[in-house]
């Protein structure tokens, strides 16, 4: 029985009928091969005749030729987002002049037919009192969009989960975040963090470089897939006195020495945002060790740098309104769906031990900025 052409055609019915083995339905038992490990397909290429390593060989140097290209690709890509985003950047300053309340749309530019109205909103807009003056309501005197990134911060799950307790007194005095890349030598970009004068620190400014490159690793070329981050760099946070939310003050018991069973304080870590501006230093040997931990943390921070740089300051305004959540929450419930339809599909015949094992794969820091899951958010 030729499945291909079965499939589909004729009478649903029949056809299920079949599918569910029903009298006279013809059965077909469909065999997938078994996933091939590293290990099998080394022993396989060592047991290859010589010439057709030859030609293997070939092969590996036109793909490492297309590589090279691919890298030349990427390079002109990022000329390319460097040159559209100054077109951009004046929107973005329009942006936080609205945001900071230092400009009032007109009507004009208020006017946006895609956009959800409110119609209670509008009349009590236009009320007015006995005398014919238009009613005063405390909202209407408020200037800007109150709370505009902090409200981002704590609704999207990678960035708060590095939210702080403390830090949101001093994330409303955040008014914009304005991006800058690096040209034309080297690639890169500068996130900048704008402050109203605050309480807690007496920089205006407060500052994250990402360091890129885009070129094929030496030791493993063909794992290239574009431009990565691999180093970053923070700033110097003036702390005014006694004000530092990266810090705090814990009691801690002397365990050893003379001193045994007595008390101190003892000053360690805090979780604060603002612990994003004193990233880990990575050797300039590339061959140095970094250990676990720093990797890890490491990691964290090339993805919160690049979302920011590729999707937040972007598309703000729907981080805002929660659009872009909603359309990410979209994405997981289709998969979350699609993996409940596997599991289903699944009659249990299979023993565990027969099923092909999936290995993951540690995640590179690539300009992507990494496909894993976002973490649970904790902060609210």
């Amino acid at each position: 029985m030729d499945v291909a052409k079965s499939a589909g055609k004729g009478d649903s019915s029949s056809s299920e009928e079949e599918l569910e083995g029903g009298e006279g339905a013809e059965v077909i038992d469909i065999h997938y091969p078994q996933a091939i490990t590293a290990v099998q397909a080394g022993a396989h290429m060592a047991s290859l005749p010589y010439k057709v390593k030859r030609r293997i060989k070939a092969l590996k140097k036109l793909q490492m030729e297309a590589t090279d290209l691919e890298a030349k690709f990427y390079e002109e890509v990022y000329a390319l987002e460097c040159k559209y985003h100054k077109l951009h950047s004046p929107l973005y300053a329009q942006r936080a002049q609205i945001t900071d309340g230092k400009h009032e749309p007109t009507d004009t530019e208020a006017e946006f037919p895609l956009a959800d109205t409110d119609t209670e909103d509008e009349e009590r807009i236009t009320e007015l009192n006995e005398d014919g003056s238009k009613k005063v309501n405390e909202d209407d005197e408020q200037k800007g969009i109150p709370s505009f990134w902090i409200t981002i911060f704590q609704t999207e799950e990678m960035l708060c989960e590095i939210f702080g307790e403390d830090d949101e007194v001093i994330m409303e005095s955040l008014f914009d975040i304005t991006l800058a890349f690096d040209e034309p030598e080297s690639i890169g970009f500068t996130l900048s963090f704008h402050f109203h004068p605050n309480d807690h620190f007496t920089n205006n400014v407060l500052t994250k470089h990402y360091t890129m490159k885009c070129v094929p690793d030496k030791d493993d070329p063909f794992s290239f897939e574009g431009p990565e981050i691999y180093k970053c760099e923070g700033c110097k946070i003036n702390w005014k006195e006694g004000k530092n939310v990266t810090i705090k003050q814990v009691k801690k018991k002397i365990k050893k020495g003379k001193d045994k069973g007595k008390t101190v304080m003892k000053e360690v870590k805090a979780q604060s945002f603002f612990n994003f501006f004193s990233p880990p230093t990575i050797p300039e040997d590339p061959e140095a060790e970094v250990d676990d931990e720093t990797q890890m943390y490491l990691q964290q921070d090339f993805q919160i740098g690049h979302f920011l740089r590729e999707r937040v300051i972007p598309r703000a305004v729907l981080f805002y309104t929660g659009e872009e959540q909603d359309s990410d929450d979209e994405s997981d419930d289709e998969d979350e769906e699609e993996e409940d339809m596997d599991e289903n599909d699944d009659d249990g015949s299979d023993d565990e031990e027969d099923r092909p094992k999936l290995k993951a794969k540690k995640g590179r820091n690539r300009q992507a900025g990494g496909d894993g899951a976002a973490p649970e958010c904790k902060q609210q």
